[in-house]
This record gives C-alpha cells, sequence and structure tokens, in this order.
C-alpha cells in the first residue's frame, strides 16, 4: 500500500549553550525539535510519538518535571501539539486509530492522551519500565512521567528481542492493526525498552530512530561528531552505556552501507528536520554531516 508520511515538530526546546548543543545556533540559546510522524494508511491515521500535549501546555509544572523544563527550556506552544497540527493538515483528531511510540520519555509521550481512540503501540519492556520509573538514578522519577499517559486503556506491547531481521537489526513486524510497512526496531540504551520505527515509504525505509542518537554528525560519515552538550545530554539520560554506543554504531554503519535505502533521522535535530519537512533545510539537498 502507498502511505503518505507528514514530520512534525510537536515540541521546541532552546537551552542555554547555542552551538555547543545543536552546532549551528548563533546565539545563547539552541534550538532542538521533537520530530514526529503523522502517517495516512488504510488503518486510519498512525502517529509515531506525540511531543508535548496539550494537557503540558496548560500545566506545565503538574505534568513535566521542573529538572527538564528548566535543563532544556522547553517552548510550550499550543501550535506545535500534534492534536493541532493534525487539524492543520485537514483531518480530525478522532481518526487517528494508532500511536507507535519508541519510548516513554516525557518528551514523546505528552500527547497521548489527545488522542483517545488511539491503540498504543510500544515495547513491553519500555512500559515496564516506565511503571515503575526505573530510568536512570537521577533522571528516572523526571524522566518518565505517568500523568501523561496513565489515562491509556488500550496498549499493545511487543516482545522486545528475537523478531525477525531487518537489516541486521531486530524488529517486530505485524503490529496489531497496523500495515505491515511499519515495525519496531528495538534500540536499547537511551532507556531499556527503547525503540526505533521503521516506515517503508513509495521510495524506500525512513527510520525514525528516536533517541539512539541526537545530532547528525553521529551517522552518515565514517568521523563521528556531535556537539559537547549533547554528548554530555546523551549521558545523562543512558541506562545502559554499552548498548546505547553499541546501537549508535550499528546506525552509522547501516546509514553507509545502506543509505539508498533507508533514511535514517533522530528525535531532536532540527537540521535533518527541516529537510525532511522541506523546510529551509530543504533547498539544500546536501548529505546530513
Amino acid at each position: 500500500m502507498t502511505m503518505r508520511v507528514h514530520h512534525l515538530n510537536c515540541g521546541t526546546c532552546c537551552p542555554v549553550g547555542g552551538r555547543l548543543f545543536d552546532g549551528k545556533s548563533d546565539g545563547a540559546f539552541g534550538h532542538l525539535v521533537c520530530h514526529c510522524l503523522l502517517i495516512e494508511t488504510d488503518a486510519g491515521l498512525v502517529l509515531i510519538d506525540t511531543g508535548f500535549g496539550r494537557k503540558d501546555i496548560d500545566h506545565p509544572k503538574r505534568r513535566l518535571s521542573p529538572f527538564f523544563l528548566t535543563l532544556n527550556n522547553i517552548q510550550l506552544r499550543s501550535e506545535e501539539t500534534a492534536h493541532a497540527q493534525v487539524r492543520r493538515l485537514g483531518f480530525d483528531p478522532a481518526d487517528v486509530r494508532h500511536i507507535v511510540v519508541t519510548h516513554l520519555d516525557f518528551d514523546h509521550a505528552g500527547g497521548i492522551e489527545d488522542f483517545p481512540n488511539a491503540t498504543v503501540h510500544l515495547t513491553a519492556r519500555e512500559k515496564e519500565v516506565a511503571d515503575v520509573r526505573d530510568g536512570g538514578l537521577f533522571v528516572g522519577t523526571r524522566r518518565y512521567r505517568p500523568q501523561q499517559w496513565n489515562g491509556v486503556g488500550d496498549w499493545r506491547l511487543y516482545p522486545f528481542g528475537g523478531g525477525e531481521r531487518w537489516f541486521g537489526f531486530d524488529a517486530v513486524r505485524d503490529l496489531d492493526g497496523l500495515p505491515p510497512e511499519i515495525l519496531l526496531v528495538p534500540l536499547a540504551g537511551h532507556t531499556w525498552g527503547h525503540a526505533g520505527v521503521a516506515v517503508r515509504s513509495g521510495d524506500g525505509w525512513l527510520l525514525h530512530a528516536a533517541d539512539a542518537y541526537f545530532h547528525r554528525g553521529e551517522i552518515g560519515s565514517e568521523r563521528y561528531a556531535c556537539t559537547p552538550a549533547l554528548r554530555g545530554y546523551q549521558a545523562l539520560m543512558e541506562v545502559d552505556r554499552r548498548a546505547r554506543i553499541d546501537n549508535q554504531q550499528r546506525l552509522r554503519a547501516l546509514s553507509l552501507e545502506h543509505g539508498d535505502e533507508v533514511r535514517i533521522f533522530c528525535a531532536h535535530d532540527a537540521v535533518e528536520f527541516e529537510i525532511l519537512a522541506g523546510g529551509p533545510g530543504a533547498a539544500v539537498r546536501k548529505p546530513l554531516l
């Protein structure tokens, strides 16, 4: 089947540090996004991650950790919620039937309850650790915010390993009610149950790698490059450094060996988002280096 994919930024963060975070800003503040997807399918509309939701905008101190509100300098904008963007694209939010969540961090799961008709898909391991807030010694109780998703009644949970192979990675195929062109790809390290989402579009595969990496220089080249602030942030948020680094290296190899078949992007790099969404970066069709 042919599916249409829309790239959405469902949350902007402007941490102090400028180019030390994003590698490009000249001022004091960096620019990070929450890159989500809206996919038109025969099974209805499908969201990949949700960024920040309407209740986060209305009650930020109740819904989000003060630590991350300050550290990330989160810009809570109602027009950036997935709910608002679905409407702006001419769809009814009630027609969002499925949400595939890479992991349940506060900046990926905040909009889940804005779509009460949706079935929520993720790895069983991620739901297990999120329920007990096992996300690292310091950040565990801050990254997972159960108030963002404890009203969900229809979870579909999938085993974390041992699935079919997809370009050398484990993959969970045949997600319940979803077309076979949408797969979960386990990528542990950032969280215990973290996964990417692969989508087969008309001209190949897209791989939403979520937080398996944070900066465009971490893939696409033999030479690794990442800003110092994002290196530090990844270390702060990781639960398993060896797994995170191993999976990041595997993604870099995938980008080099199969870059003509798979377009990889992460959740927070604004340059990647602009190119894929057709923003200012789209005018220059250059490699993401």
